[in-house]
This record gives C-alpha cells, structure tokens and sequence, in this order.
C-alpha cells in the first residue's frame, strides 16, 4: 500500500466543512457554474436542511447531471423495466441499475456487455476522448466480475469534405486504436456514418463485452459494516474535472472546441495491469464488490456503492493518492481521472488483497469502511466536509418531465417521399447509379479505420470486419459463443423516430441472425439533442417506446446502456440517433455463417419480399440529395421467423453464407458478399419485379427489411426450399455464384449492367483514403 503524500497544514487547501456550513448560511455558491439549476440548489438545501458544503456542492453537480442522473430521461426508461415478459427474464442474470447486464448464454458461461457514448470529449480532444471511452466501458465490464474480451466503436462524423472532420476522424480512430490494441482486446465490428448532421457534434459511442463464470457475477454494493472501502489503480490528477457535469450535459457554443480541461488522459497500459489484478482478486474472492471510477470519479463511486448497497461510508478523502498536491477536496471528489477502481473489501482478507495489487504494482489506498447508519460521511484531514443520505445523491436526483412537442417541420418533411423521384430504366445510369453507392461515404470500404485495429488477438474471433457481426468464441472446447451487432439510421429515425428506433432493433437483430446465432439481449445508447427543446423530447419518448416495445415483441430483454443528451451545437440537434446493440447466443462457432460467397455454382436465394420504400434510402440521399417521406416497414415477427429460419438453416449446414439487407438494399448486399472473397455471381431482376411489382431502380437500392441473401450448395437445393416453404417464408432464387474460367469474376445483373470485382474494390477502397491519406496494410492473423 503506498502511502498519499504528506502536505503540511499551512500549504493544503482549506477545506469547507460541514460545521461551516451550518453557521454560514448565506454564503454564495456557484453552483451555476456547476450546471445546477437554482431550483436543484434550493432542493439541496432542503435535503441537506442546511447549505451545502463545497465538496457536498461538488458532488450534487456531477451526480445530479443529465449525464450521471438520467433526470430528463428516467420517466421514459421505466419502460424498459415494464414492458418485460417472463421470456425475456429467461437468461437475464442481472438488468438495469448495475454497471452492465448481464445474460446466461448456458454451460455455466455468462456474458456482460454494454454501450455508451463519449461524444463531446472526442470533439474537443478526438484522441484522448475516444481513447478514455474505450478505457472507461471496460473498467464497467471488469467491475462485474468478467474478464472483458471484445470492444466495438460506433461512429458518426461530419460531412467526408469538411475541413474539420478529418482532425475528428484521424484523432477518435486513433485514439481508439491506441487504447484497445494496447489493452490486448479484438475490435470486432461497429459503424461508421458521416453525415453534415453531426459536424459540431460527432458521436463516439463505444462497446465492451466480457464472460464469465455463473458463480463469479459481482455487483458493486457497499454491505457489512466495517468492511474497508480501498481505492485503488492510478493516482488522483485534475484532468476530466467536471466532464459529466458540465461537459456532457450542456450543448456546444459556436465558437467550438472550448472546454479541453474536462476531458480525461488515458493510460491503457495501467488499465491493462488493473484488468489482471482484478482478476485476481476474484479468483481470491479477495473483494465483496468493485466498482470503477468513471463519470463523476470518487463522488459516483462511493455514493453509488453506499446507495446500493443501503448502508452507509466514511472516507477520508486525504488518503486519496494525488498528482497534483494542489487539488481541492472538491477536484478530488470530481476528478474523473481514468484507471480507478473502488474496492468494499473484508478486515480479514485485507492483507491478502494488498498483496495482490502489490505483486501487480498497483498503488493502492484505504479511504475508509463501511459503517452502518445510512449516511455518507467525508472528512479532510480530522475535519468533516461531507455529511449526506447517499440515495440522495445516487438514486433519487431530479425527475424532470420536460415539455414534449410534435415537431412543427415533420408533416411537411414525410410528405417529401423518395417515391416520387426520378428513377431510371437505362442500364447505364442503373449501372453509374450503382458505383456512386458503393463508393458513397456510408457504404464505401471502412478499411481505413478498421485496419488500425487488431481484431485477431486473444485467438477467439471467429467473425469480424466486415461481416455483419463480430463473434467471439468463449469455450474452447464446446465452441459456445456469442455474436454481437450494432446499428441505427439516423435518417430513418429524423423521419420517424419510433419506426426509426424499431428499424435500429432489426437490423442489429438480423445482423446477429444472419450469423447462425440467436439474438437474446440488447443494450443500447441513445444520442440525442437538448432535452430542454421540446421537440427532442418527443423524438426521444418516440424512440424509447418504440424500442420498448420492439424489445417486447422480440422477446429479448434491454440489459442497460446509456444515455446521451445535449448533441447539438447552437440550436441544431442531430438527428435522434438511439444505437442498438444486439447480442446474440451460437451453441458452435464452427458453425458460424460468413457474409459472403466462397464457392461458385452455388445458388443465391432472396429472402423476403421487396416494396417501394426508398424513402430516407441511401439512394434517395446519394443520388438525389433527399430525405423525407417516410421509412420501411418494419415488421417485427417477420423478422423472428426470419431468424428462426436462418438458424434452422444454420443447424443443418444448408447455407454457405448469409448477408442481411439494409442501407444500399439488393445493389450493396450482393456487391459486398462479392468483394468479400472475391468470388463473382449472376444475378436476375426479372422474379422479383413481377412477384413484387417493383421496377429494377427499386429493386436494387429499396431497403425493405425482413430481406436476406443466402447462397446454397446445389446438392443442399431442395432441403432449404423446403425449409422456406415449411416456414411459409417468401424465397426466390435470383442468381447463382460464378467464377468464369477464362475471365475475370464479376457481378452480372443480367439485362442491366457488369461490373468486375476488381472495379468494385478499386471503387469502394478509394473514398476514406482520398480523404485522410493511405489505409494501413490488413492486421493478419
């Protein structure tokens, strides 16, 4: 244990205590500098039946934030917990209100994972920004007892062209890079958007999965009075001060990137040694609970641990191990510094646990135990400068119903609709059409970014970039393992953010589906503008019920998340951007599906059926530069009988590969499953024209969901189609994969155009390069 730095009385900073308080009560505070509303200050007197302390002050700001208290959030959330059926308690080990949930994917085996978002600091700092979302979702995955062994990232920038998104860009993937490569964790998927939308305002939304053991859930509550609170990992500075309260939870000026001292520093090699230790530990059962220092550092961690665990805490707060000996008692409790963790550890096994984090180097110190009179006590060198219930400041923040309104834009935007514009029979503007898409910003080759990261190491990927879903094999000798996808179109959601919400739920649950695993959890990060507008609010409460009741639906539980408000720069929000992330379960990964055709003579099979809906379409916006109307249709048990039909198919080896159907419909599906082993296929129009009653325009770049493309093996042929008809799933075969002797592969929509795989990987690999320089060579395996 080493011990915090002696600082004589003369030189520490004065501390306000709670006796001061008492007899000043007309003292001014700034707690508007703090982001506290002068309503929630007066509330804080009340609770407190006196005037706060500065470091009591300090640490309402950050706990009652919009970023750590869900204040305008939380009346819509309850939805999560109420629309629940007892299908969806079935493998939920552990839901809302922990650091993450949790899900029993069977033998034993059970998989945390969560998403949430760092957007402003990864604007004002992309690098570090994007480096400590990446550090700060793990410390959550660590916290519940699981060794974490994948991320995932999902982006959206600003427009391709803009001067200032290549410094956002090259900084987040950097920063992204540089953390999980160096903690030694796969990146195994995500998304990349750009669009005008998110300029002032980039999301960086990062995700972490881990497994383990039934027997080794932890949960992070502060319980059995005397047990000793220990702070351990690295040491206290000022960066990240005020990060949840003042920047997460406030919108952008104009004048842009102002507020650099809120974002943290990232050190991934001290969070690397802190993941191993804390396994050790638990293997120990040297800890009764931990929990990480993140959004609020110290003020979050031990009123959480106390709250959860309703009993109460003392601390003393000049244990803390400093940087900076010049900090406040109220910059420590607010300090977000990265690569901290807080430890309710027994008197007993406290000699063992210090060896532990001795062996690993880890400077640790004991702030204090647990008592049990409820409250919350803090004292700075013998004098007390904290003394609060701390439910108050965890649990029972505000609970803000903001004002909703229909949007005054939104009638008039849905009556735009994309059916209305020109869409072309020629071959050759069909064909032109075709090459601008995949060589569009948001369906062009990511390489560029994914190559930065290494989605090899640890040796279990099974799946990743850029197939539709990342998997991770979590038993060696069963094969048993997960699948994990992400998605949402912002632009469907600015159309209709409840359907838009529904859409984002089925693509990442078809994503899971196409890989031959079963979809069983969802955690999602909803990204938003200010609550304090209204018409945000309703695209919200929209958005939220349309996922709670395609959660419903589905049958599959939302295990947690997070949620992102103030995305917006002056007075323009972005578009409601809720992401889902869709965990699903595969009993084999041997057995997994790939994205795309390996063999030629292999019949090509579309799934489902293919209506006129090009509204909020890729086409519709590359092509023609449009967005209204209003988006697909989604219907949610077509896409459960879907999934049950692919994992049929799955289970009796009758598919070779399996590709869903979303933003670049027919064109970009087949155009993908080409380059992506390089083998070319011929495929025909004519069926699905006259069974659906489409022109070649709308079959091509429609983006109807419920829509897959399989290829099957000829000997497997009449197996899978009676698989489909059995199922009464709509199938017509419309093409088959080829692989010319004498030529080049290529893709051929017969009567329309050909393109050469090799045009195709030229076309598609170009854009991202052209705009922030040369992609990196292939991580290999």
């Amino acid at each position: 244990m080493t011990s915090p730095s002696d600082t004589s009385a003369s030189s520490r900073p004065v501390a306000d205590t709670v006796e001061n308080a008492q007899s000043t009560p007309e003292k001014e505070q700034p707690y508007g500098a703090l982001g506290l509303k002068p309503d929630e200050y007066d509330r804080i007197r009340e609770i407190l039946g006196r005037r706060p302390t500065s470091g009591e002050l300090a640490m309402y700001s950050v706990m009652w934030s919009e970023h750590c208290s869900y204040k305008s959030s939380k009346i819509y959330l309850r939805q999560f917990g109420q629309k629940v059926s007892d299908q969806m308690r079935e493998k939920l080990m552990v839901g809302m209100g922990q650091n993450a949930g949790v899900v029993d994917i069977g033998e034993g085996w059970a998989v945390t994972f969560k998403v949430e978002s760092h957007n402003h600091p990864s604007y004002i700092e992309p690098f570090q920004g994007a480096a400590t979302g990446v550090g700060g979702i793990v410390r959550d995955i660590i916290s519940m007892g699981a060794r974490p062994v994948a991320v995932m990232d999902q982006l959206r920038f600003g427009a391709i062209d803009n001067p200032d998104t290549a410094r956002v860009v090259h900084g987040v993937t950097s920063g992204i890079s540089f953390y999980g490569n160096c903690l030694g964790l796969p990146n195994i998927g995500g998304e990349t958007v750009f669009d005008p939308v998110y300029q002032g305002n980039p999301l960086v939304n990062a995700l972490a999965v881990g497994v383990m053991r039934h027997e080794d859930v932890k949960l992070a509550n502060a319980t059995g009075a005397g047990n000793k609170v220990v702070l351990f990992g690295a040491r206290t500075g000022g960066d990240g001060i005020g990060g949840a309260s003042i920047l997460a939870s406030d919108t952008f000026a104009d004048g842009g990137p102002t507020k650099r001292p809120a974002v943290q520093v990232g050190d991934p090699f001290a969070e690397k040694v802190l993941i191993e230790c804390c396994q050790e530990l638990y293997q120990g059962e040297l800890v009764e609970a931990i929990q990480d220092l993140g959004a609020a550092g110290i003020s979050c961690a031990t009123s959480e641990l106390a709250a959860n665990g309703g009993s109460g805490m003392r601390v003393d707060l000049e244990n803390v191990l400093l940087r900076d000996p010049s900090l406040t008692p109220e910059e420590i409790l607010m300090s977000e510094s990265q690569e901290r963790m807080m430890a309710i550890v027994a008197p007993e096994k406290l000699d063992a646990f210090l060896a532990v984090v001795g062996k690993w180097d880890v400077e640790t110190s004991v702030l204090g135990e647990v008592t049990g009179d409820g409250r919350l006590q803090i004292f700075w060198h013998g004098e007390q400068i904290v003394d609060v219930d701390p439910s108050t400041v965890a649990v029972d923040g505000p609970v803000y119903e903001r004002p909703v309104a229909y949007p005054t834009w939104i009638d008039s935007l849905r009556e735009e609709s994309a059916a209305a514009l020109p869409r072309s029979i020629d071959p050759e503007v069909l064909r032109e059409q075709f090459l601008t898409l995949v060589a569009s910003p948001n369906l062009a080759d990511t390489s560029w970014i994914t190559n930065q990261y290494d989605y090899y190491v640890l040796g279990n990927t099974a799946l990743s970039f850029p197939d539709d879903a990342g998997m991770i094999r979590v038993d060696e000798e069963s094969g048993l393992g997960f699948a994990i996808a992400t998605d949402c179109n912002g632009r469907y959601c600015q159309l209709d953010p409840y359907e838009g919400a529904k859409l984002a739920l089925a693509e990442a649950y078809r994503n899971v589906a196409v890989t031959g695993a079963v979809p069983a959890a969802v955690t999602d990060c909803l990204n938003f503008g200010s609550p304090e507008n209204p018409e945000v609010m309703w695209q919200f409460s929209q958005a939220v019920a349309g996922l709670a009741d395609g959660c419903l639906e589905l049958g599959i539980p939302v295990t947690g998340g997070n949620v992102s408000f103030y995305n917006q720069t002056g007075d323009q929000p972005i578009f409601p951007t809720p992401v889902v992330g869709v965990m699903g379960i595969i009993d084999d990964v041997a057995r997994r599906i790939p994205s795309g055709w390996q063999d030629a003579g292999e019949n090509i099979y579309l799934l489902g059926v293919t209506a006129t809906e090009l509204s909020g379409s890729q086409w519709a916006g590359t092509i023609h530069g449009h967005l209204g109307g209003l988006p697909p249709a989604v219907d949610l048990a077509g896409e459960k009988k879907l999934a049950e039909l692919i994992h049929a198919a799955s289970q009796q080896g009758l598919v070779s590969s399996a590709h869903d159907l979303s933003s670049g419909g027919l064109a970009q599906a087949l155009a993908e499953a080409t380059m992506r082993f390089g083998v070319g296929a011929r495929v025909w129009l004519r069926e699905i024209s006259e069974r659906d009653g489409v022109d070649a325009a709308t079959a091509l770049f429609g983006e109807s969901t419920g829509r897959v493309i399989v290829s099957v093996p000829r000997e497997e042929d009449v197996k899978f189609r009676g698989l489909c008809e059995g199922r009464g799933y709509p199938v017509l075969r419309i093409g088959v994969t080829d692989v010319p002797a004498d030529g080049e592969a290529a893709l051929e929509v017969q009567d329309v155009f050909t393109v050469a795989v090799s045009e195709l990987r030229e076309r598609s690999a170009a854009t991202l390069p052209a705009a922030f320089g040369a992609t990196i060579a292939e991580p290999t395996a």
